[in-house]
């Protein structure tokens, strides 16, 4: 059996094997929820590159990854909860975490479509987590309202929904309602 490890995103090499991941998730998990001319334009393989580096770079978000040997197999990013323009996407999507003050966030979570239903994404929150508790009281993550298999893993691992959402705009007339899921740490 190969070995599995948490990595820290640190080199190019992971932020592109995290690009990559996010990208297939979305193709995979939001086909019916986002235009298709979005997908096929804006969701490429390397789309979240540079966000990644940027996050690293400035430590403004963490990025986390499990490798089973030398294959990156899921990944997650976590910070302070975000307020305001979302540097990823646009003036038009906006998190307003008033309310949320000291709290983490899940800013993302995907497992590459072949290595899901492995357990592999159990692990890496259970890391997450525990790299979240004692610098936040509770932590946050977000799930489009359509994505029933992600709600039920959030379910799993201890969040639910508070009631609260964020609509966010896909040109060129979409509004998908992401959930606010929460859990104390």
């Amino acid at each position: 059996m190969e070995r599995l490890q948490f990595v820290d995103a640190c080199q190019e090499a992971h932020f592109e094997a995290m690009s990559l991941i996010h990208a297939l998730g979305w193709r995979t998990t939001y086909t019916e929820a986002l235009p298709a001319a979005y997908l096929q334009q804006e969701v490429t393989d390397e789309r979240w590159v540079p966000y990644f580096r940027e996050d690293h770079r400035t430590g403004r978000c963490h990025g986390l990854l499990l490798y089973r040997g030398e294959t990156p197999v899921c990944c997650a990013t976590y910070a302070p909860a975000r307020v305001g323009p979302s540097p990823q996407e646009s003036s038009l999507v906006s998190f307003d975490s008033t309310g949320y003050e000291g709290w983490g966030e899940i800013v993302s979570f995907y497992t590459h479509p072949d290595e899901k239903g492995k357990g592999y994404g159990s692990l890496l929150m259970g890391e997450v987590l525990r790299r979240m508790k004692g610098v936040y009281p509770s932590c946050f993550v977000f799930v489009l309202r359509e994505n029933e298999g992600a709600r039920r893993f959030y379910a799993r691992h201890g969040f639910a929904w508070d009631g609260t959402h964020v609509d966010i705009p896909f040109p060129p007339d979409t509004v998908c309602v992401d959930l606010r899921y929460v859990r104390t740490l």
